[in-house]
């Protein structure tokens, strides 16, 4: 059975913390900031962590990744 490859697009989106979870960005900080208050954009800048029911998902697919 061959080597599981690593999710290159998530390998590039996800990072492993040094407790072993998943630091991620938020979503909807592309563009149109001007329809946005401006307690959602600070809040926005900051990463979050993946959340539970996705992270046994996206751990397989970092699996390569140290």
């Amino acid at each position: 059975m061959p080597k599981q490859k690593t999710h290159r697009g998530s390998a590039k989106r996800f990072k492993k913390t040094a407790n072993g979870g998943l630091k991620r960005h938020h979503a909807f900080t592309g563009h149109r900031f001007h329809g946005k208050t401006k307690k959602q954009r600070r809040h926005l800048r900051k990463s979050a962590m993946v959340s539970a029911s996705d992270f046994k998902r996206i751990k397989q697919m970092l699996s390569q990744v140290r």
